[in-house]
């Protein structure tokens, strides 16, 4: 099992984990970088990975530090599945779209306070429509019940009791060689 952290290194936002094993590639959490005169940077560099092979997400919960960069996700090509609980799916229809209208706002304003000579009018990170289209590949689950987002993966979420919906999701991935390799998502690590 190989685990790259795209984020949440270092400092606490922008939590984001590629996890490849058994044939699988698949990520947990995609939050948004936040706060610091670098956010805006590392936003736009995030997701820096191969979209055309990453077979699904799963969402630990709504904070925007979690979920913030889906909609940029799906717009930069994702297709698949964003696997979370019913109630972090309704959380996000509010948040991620609020999201996208103050991306939205902020864009305009630094385009109307612009050194046109200097600089280029920034495009948001993703649009109000980006973050509709990306609510569209929501598949939930309820807690306790496993399923199977892809041959050689089960995953469970249980209750992480952190913000409704929250979820501390144990994944098990079958190998090829027939062994098991298990993984608990980082909510997991502070209790």
């Amino acid at each position: 099992m190989k685990l790259s952290f795209l984020g949440g290194v270092g400092e606490v936002t922008g939590s984001c984990t590629l996890v490849e094993a058994g044939g699988a590639r698949f990520l947990v959490d995609c939050g948004m970088f936040q706060g610091g005169h670098e956010a805006w940077a590392k936003n736009q560099a995030a997701l820096d990975i191969d979209l055309v092979h990453l077979d699904f997400v799963l969402l630990t919960h709504a904070h925007i530090d979690h979920s913030g960069l889906l909609p940029r996700l799906v717009a930069l090509g994702y297709t698949g599945p964003i696997h979370l609980t019913a109630t972090t799916a309704e959380l996000l229809e509010v948040m991620l779209t609020d999201s996208a209208h103050l991306q939205e706002k902020e864009a305009d304003w630094r385009a109307r306070h612009r050194d046109a000579r200097r600089q280029r009018a920034p495009a948001p990170l993703y649009t109000m429509n980006q973050a509709r289209t990306c609510l569209r590949q929501l598949r939930t689950a309820a807690y306790e019940t496993e399923f199977r987002p892809h041959p050689a993966v089960s995953c469970r979420f249980h209750n992480a009791g952190h913000i409704l919906g929250s979820s501390i999701i144990d994944a098990r991935v079958r190998a090829a060689s027939g062994t098991r390799a298990g993984w608990s998502s980082p909510a997991t690590w502070a209790k």
